[in-house]
């Protein structure tokens, strides 16, 4: 694939998956809309739960673009949650404060029996509609992100009817009884692949798919049941919409598996967790597909030269080939503003 450099009159995260290396490399950040923001943390206080808020169009199109606004970022990505696909199942989805998501749990054929086979149209409609307002106040040249949670993933929270440490209940139940379990990744990955339709539909210029926990399974657990419906959503999508740009998050795998799914599924991109060999991902990955990656959220908490330092070796180590700045995973509340603005600086001035 020939290479030429392109100015940011254009969208550069979608010239850079489209092919074309930018100087600087496009930059946005997984979570970049959240609770480190008190523009976030207002609108956050107004709303009666975070799922409310998630189905309020208007509400969760403004958390989309408030990152974009603060910081001038390449893409602005959906305000939304992973665990909306279950939920527009008919599984009951709420969140405690401080604890996070609960689900009613799926680990029986009742509890299968009592899911939908189709997406609610009225709860998915509401996040298509978030994504054509976003579209809509967005500059062209600003990309606009979807996304979801790969069947994996999200089934871990759906067996277990929340998020543990280890992801013990998912495993048990796929080492137990692989034919309801096989069962749950089959109605996760259709609806997935509906869902995702839908965002590209409504106006998002790329989706991403999150495998935050493919990295605790085996090499045959991560096989059957990470890339395996991941090679199945992606073929199926762009059976519907050819053109369709779609990254791969497989968070902690190695990097043999990372290289696998790339080559398998056919992903535009590739986004890789603060573990990965970086030069090793250039050496493997640069010719095949956008690299997006992978400052580790926590040196972007802890700022000053550590921060500098790491964000020279990742532009250094990427220089040249298909980039796009992102963090290793999602930023951290914790986060300073301030640290933030330094990071976006020292990447767009070393370019």
């Amino acid at each position: 694939m020939k290479k030429k450099v392109r100015n940011r009159s254009e969208s550069s995260l979608l010239a850079v998956i489209d092919g074309v290396v930018t100087q600087p490399p496009p930059i946005w950040f997984m979570r970049q809309a959240g609770r480190y923001l008190p523009e976030y943390r207002k609108i956050r206080a107004g709303t009666g739960d975070f799922v409310e808020l998630c189905l309020n169009p208007a509400l969760a199109a403004e958390v989309t673009l408030q990152p974009v606004r603060r910081f001038g970022l390449d893409a602005a990505i959906l305000f939304s949650d992973i665990l909306l696909v279950p939920h527009a199942l008919g599984v009951k989805l709420w969140f405690e404060q401080g604890e996070g998501p609960r689900l009613e749990p799926v680990n029986d054929q009742p509890a299968f029996k009592r899911m939908r086979e189709n997406l609610d149209r009225v709860i998915v409609g509401q996040v298509y509609e978030t994504v054509a307002k976003a579209r809509a106040l967005l500059a062209n040249e600003i990309a606009l992100i979807g996304f979801c949670g790969a069947p994996w993933t999200v089934a871990t929270y759906l067996v277990a009817g929340r998020g543990t440490e280890d992801q013990a209940p998912a495993k048990e139940l796929a080492m137990g009884d692989q034919i309801l379990f096989g069962k749950i990744i089959d109605r996760l990955t259709t609806a997935t692949v509906e869902y995702l339709i839908g965002q590209l539909r409504a106006g998002v210029d790329v989706v991403q798919i999150f495998d935050t926990w493919a990295g605790v399974l085996d090499p045959e657990g991560y096989e059957r049941w990470c890339v395996k419906p991941t090679v199945e959503i992606i073929a199926k999508i762009r059976s519907a919409i050819p053109d369709a740009r779609v990254i791969v998050f497989p968070k902690g795998v190695e990097f043999s598996g990372i290289e696998h799914l790339v080559q398998a599924s056919r992903a535009n991109a590739v986004s890789l967790d603060a573990s990965v060999d970086r030069k090793l991902a250039r050496r493997r990955l640069g010719s095949r597909c956008a690299i997006q990656g992978n400052l580790d959220p926590l040196t972007l908490v802890a700022g000053g030269e550590a921060l500098d330092k790491e964000i020279d070796e990742i532009m250094e180590t990427f220089h040249g080939t298909r980039h796009i700045f992102n963090l290793g995973h999602g930023i951290r509340p914790e986060t300073p503003i301030a640290h933030v603005e330094r990071m976006i600086a020292r990447v767009r001035r070393r370019a």
